[in-house]
């Protein structure tokens, strides 16, 4: 969106990555708005791996729901995007990690209809059935990391 004379004010302006390496980057979670960015992101790095619309979707929902989480029960946190490429193929690995309070039971977490909240509990359950490679760090008082990759399908 452009305003007269073409700039953007701060609030209208894309979110940059807090951090850029090759292949990565890095975002903030702590605002509704960086909640926003990292779809974005998300989405546009779906599209440079040559994800179909249905792994895009898949992506963009499970890192959705996840940078939510980190949002609403670990107090924020940072979403790293990682573009793999191995003889496996092409894929995406996505990080996001909190320095909240932990999961105390992981299983429970992992159980759908559980939440400590007002959403459906389908989250974090949810987020492992849409990738192929999932896992979880936690520790009370530790925060939580949350590791995920999607491969492309040729």
């Amino acid at each position: 969106m452009t305003l007269s004379g073409d700039t953007l004010t701060p609030q209208q302006a894309p979110r940059q990555p807090l951090a850029i390496a090759e292949g990565t980057a890095t975002f903030a979670v702590r605002t509704e708005e960086d909640l926003l960015a990292t779809r974005h992101a998300v989405r546009a790095a779906t599209l440079a791996a040559g994800f179909g619309i249905i792994d895009q979707t898949r992506v963009v929902t499970a890192a959705s729901e996840l940078a939510r989480n980190a949002y609403i029960h670990g107090g924020g946190g940072a979403l790293t995007i990682e573009h793999l490429a191995q003889t496996r193929g092409r894929g995406l690995r996505l990080t996001i990690r909190d320095e909240g309070p932990g999961i105390p039971d992981l299983a429970q977490a992992l159980t759908d209809g559980f939440t400590t909240g007002a959403g459906l509990g389908h989250g974090l359950g949810g987020a492992r059935r849409l990738m192929d490679e999932f896992e979880v760090r936690t520790a009370p008082g530790a925060g939580t990391t949350v590791a995920i990759t999607r491969w492309a399908t040729p």
